[in-house]
C-alpha cells in the first residue's frame, strides 16, 4: 500500500512518508524561516514593563529597536493596551512601539480614588512622564477613543514631537457626539448621583460586549477574550466608580476641541485617519471634520465597528505602514 501512495507523490513527500531520514542540507528550510533574520525575531518580541511615573506604576507594552522610529498607542475605553496585542508586533520590526496602560486600565495601579484624580489631563501628564522615562523625544500617536483627549493633550503641549497622528474613532469634533453621548451630558450638566447611576451599565459585560460586536458584519472575527478580558477589568473591586469619574470627566475635553482643532492648523501634523463607520459611540460624523483642519488628511471609513482593530487588524496594520512609511521619505527629501 505504502509503495503504491509514494508511487504518486513528488520524490521529497515520498521519501518523508516511507520515514528515510534525508540531512537537513537535501530538504532544506522553510523558505519563509530562511528569509527572516533572526534579529527580526527579536524585534517583534513584546516586553512588559513597568515604570513609576510620580509614584504610580503605569504598566507598558513595548517592542521593537530601540533606535528606531517610535509609535505610541493610546488605548479606549474599556479596554488597555491589550487591544494592541496583535498591531504591535505587526508594527515592531520597523518601529519602538510603545503602548502604554492608564491608571485603572490594564496592569498598571489603580490607587484609590481618594489619592489620585481619575482625569484626562492626569492620564496626558502620566503619558508624558512615561515618554520623559524612556527617553523618547518623538513620536507618532495612534489615538483611539480615550486616547484622543489623552493624546491630543500631548500634542498641543509639545506639538514639536508629534511625527504623525493616527486616529482611530478619536473624537476631536462635537459632531462626533450624538445619542450615544446624552445621558452622560445630562450627567455633566447635573453632576448628581442618580444620572451617575443611570451610566452603570456602561460598565456591565452586556455593554463591554456590544462595544466589541456592534455593527460588526462578521462578529466571529471578534474574539471572545476582548470582553472577558475587559470585563474582568471593570469587576475589580472600586473599578465601576473609577470609570463613573472618567465619564463625568470626559466634560473637560469638549471645551478644549477648538484648541486641539487650532493644533492641526497651525502645525499641520500627517494625519491617518481610520474609522469604523458602524460606530454608534464616536460616530462617523466626527471623522470628516478633521479635514476641515488638516486638508491632506487620509480618511479610510472601514465596515466595522468601534473596535475596528479587532476585525480589520491586517488592513490597518497595512494602512500605518505605508503611511508612515511614505511620511518619513517626505520627511527625508524635505531635508
Amino acid at each position: 500500500m505504502l509503495n503504491h501512495m509514494t508511487s504518486k507523490l513528488p520524490l521529497r513527500s515520498a521519501i518523508v512518508m516511507a520515514g528515510i531520514a534525508l540531512p537537513l542540507a537535501f530538504v532544506g528550510p522553510a523558505p519563509a524561516l530562511a528569509a527572516a533574520p533572526a534579529v527580526e525575531a527579536v524585534e517583534l518580541q513584546v516586553h512588559y514593563r513597568a515604570a513609576s511615573i510620580d509614584g504610580i506604576e503605569v504598566a507598558y507594552r513595548e517592542a521593537g529597536r530601540a533606535d528606531a522610529p517610535v509609535i505610541l498607542l493610546l488605548h479606549g475605553f474599556p479596554t488597555s493596551s491589550h487591544m494592541f496585542r496583535n498591531l504591535i508586533p505587526a508594527l515592531a520590526n520597523g518601529y519602538r512601539v510603545i503602548a502604554p496602560d492608564y491608571p485603572g486600565f490594564g496592569q498598571s495601579a489603580t490607587p484609590e480614588r481618594s489619592e489620585f484624580k481619575y482625569t484626562f489631563d492626569n492620564f496626558a501628564k502620566l503619558v508624558d512622564g512615561l515618554t520623559d522615562k524612556l527617553g523618547v523625544s518623538r513620536y507618532a500617536l495612534y489615538v483611539m477613543d480615550y486616547g484622543a483627549p489623552v493624546g491630543f493633550r500631548l500634542a498641543a503641549r509639545h506639538p514639536d514631537r508629534v511625527t504623525a497622528l493616527v486616529v482611530q474613532n478619536g473624537n476631536a469634533y462635537v459632531e462626533g457626539l450624538q445619542k450615544f453621548w446624552e445621558p452622560i451630558q445630562k450627567y455633566w450638566a447635573s453632576g448628581n448621583k442618580a444620572d451617575r447611576e443611570a451610566l452603570r451599565w456602561l460598565t456591565s459585560l452586556k455593554a463591554t460586549k456590544w462595544q466589541y460586536t456592534h455593527g460588526v458584519p462578521d462578529t466571529s472575527l471578534v474574539s471572545p477574550d476582548t470582553w472577558t478580558h475587559d470585563q474582568a477589568q471593570l469587576d475589580r473591586a472600586g473599578n465601576q466608580e473609577i470609570q463613573l469619574d472618567l465619564f463625568y470627566d470626559y466634560r473637560t475635553n469638549v471645551p478644549l476641541y477648538p484648541e486641539w482643532q487650532a493644533y492641526f492648523r497651525k502645525h499641520k501634523p500627517a494625519t491617518l485617519i481610520i474609522w469604523g463607520k458602524n460606530d454608534q459611540i464616536f460616530v462617523a460624523h466626527g471623522a470628516a471634520p478633521y479635514k476641515r483642519d488638516l486638508p491632506d488628511a487620509e480618511l479610510h471609513l472601514l465596515d466595522a465597528g468601534h473596535f475596528a482593530l479587532e476585525t480589520n487588524g491586517p488592513e490597518i496594520a497595512r494602512l500605518i505602514r505605508d503611511f508612515l512609511g511614505r511620511k518619513a521619505l517626505i520627511e527625508k527629501a524635505e531635508r
